[in-house]
């Protein structure tokens, strides 16, 4: 039997690897444990109760105001005990966070195979998304199986000399969990009525979910300072062009997002600014919303995947796939661009419609069987 150590940190991964842990734990020939970082907690700890997953395996790196250095260190001491007690055959990581990184230098330093889900996405700016750009580029330097999410990310990764055979095209484990999701709040009227009790928790005032509202993140280092100011001055004046359409805005909790937002947002009587959301909320939001506006990069994937528009507070993608599709555009944190992109598309029928209809092309919801099937390959 071969050990396998999946190991995450922050709510994204684990929405993204969440599903691979459910694949894998069916296989009667891998011992499979899960080690998280928590790297974010809270937001981390609700995913796993989503997809009722246990860790064996908890670093709780969490503190009060933490930066990269905390993190790198933290996981790279914590995960040195864990790969001693459980001698995995392979560790396996997941996109371009702290965590990542760090796991995998971990499992280098002990001579450990791993495997990077998600890999082969690039910018190009090594600053850009930060520090994100860098954190999978020497992923994939280290790396011995890449799973990428499409044909273009093979391509990247043959480019920069990775073997074709240590490459699979999976389409991106993301939509796997989207589905398992929505097929859950779609079966479950109790999970239905938690949905909406979260929503009400949260600030969300009653009846916005029947009008026609706008979806908006932000959470990213490098719009920290200016590019937040920008995004908050175009929502303002995008409130007050369009009195009838509603703006809600689950506020990241990081204070470098929350004080600006609060700040300058918070008296705008159409804007809802409301507390951040578990994953159920979150989609069933997103299936509510008439067009979503992020500096998010799972939510690129996942929006377009529900039919719903997303531009972008940012100056590049890793993902050029969803914008070459038409799913996602780009409007980086001019505030003229963020206002003339998003009125585009509330009053031009016909150019919202096309972004609605366009195909995703990140996957089809079976990207875990086709890695679990990989692994079962290669680790005969």
């Amino acid at each position: 039997m071969k050990n396998i150590l999946i190991v995450f940190g922050t709510r994204p991964e684990a929405i993204k690897m969440a599903p691979v842990v459910l694949q894998l734990k069916k296989e009667t020939t891998f011992d499979v444990k899960v080690a998280v970082t928590a790297q974010h907690r809270q937001m981390l700890d609700q995913v796993l109760s989503l997809f009722q997953i246990v860790p064996d395996f908890d670093l709780n790196l969490m503190r009060e105001n933490q930066d990269l250095y905390d993190i790198t260190a933290g996981v790279l001491i914590g995960l040195r005990a864990v790969l001693d007690d459980f001698s995995p055959d392979l560790v396996l990581v997941h996109g371009d966070t702290a965590t990542t990184l760090a796991a995998t230098l971990a499992a280098f330093y002990q001579k450990i195979p791993v495997g990077h889900i998600e890999a082969g996405l690039r910018t190009g700016d090594l600053y850009s998304p930060w520090p994100e750009e860098a954190n999978r580029l020497l992923t994939s330097r280290i790396a011995n199986y890449h799973f990428a999410p499409t044909e273009a990310n093979k391509m990247t990764l043959i480019e920069e000399g990775v073997p074709t055979k240590k490459i699979i095209v999976t389409g991106n484990t993301i939509i796997d969990s989207l589905h398992l999701t929505i097929d859950r709040i779609f079966a479950s009227d109790q999970l239905r009525k938690t949905i909406l009790r979260s929503l009400r928790q949260s600030g969300l005032k009653a009846g916005i979910l029947n009008k026609r509202f706008i979806l908006i993140t932000s959470h990213r280092r490098e719009n920290f300072g200016f590019g937040i100011n920008n995004i908050c001055a175009a929502l303002t004046k995008l409130a007050i062009r369009y009195p009838d359409t509603h703006f809600v805005y689950p506020v990241h909790l990081n204070p470098n997002i929350s004080d600006t937002v609060h700040n300058t947002l918070g008296n705008v009587s159409n804007i809802h600014l409301i507390k951040p959301l578990d994953y159920p909320s979150f989609v069933y939001l997103m299936q509510k919303s008439y067009l979503i506006l992020t500096d998010s990069g799972g939510i690129q994937e996942e929006a377009p995947g529900l039919g719903k528009p997303v531009l972008v507070f940012r100056q590049s993608t890793e993902r050029p796939e969803a914008v070459q599709a038409g799913t996602v555009k780009l409007v980086g944190t001019n505030e003229q661009a963020i206002f003339n992109e998003t009125s585009q598309l509330l009053d031009n029928q016909e150019l919202y419609n096309n972004m609605t209809t366009a195909k995703n092309p990140l996957g089809d919801g079976n990207a875990s069987s086709k890695i679990v099937n990989f692994l079962k390959e290669q680790m005969k």
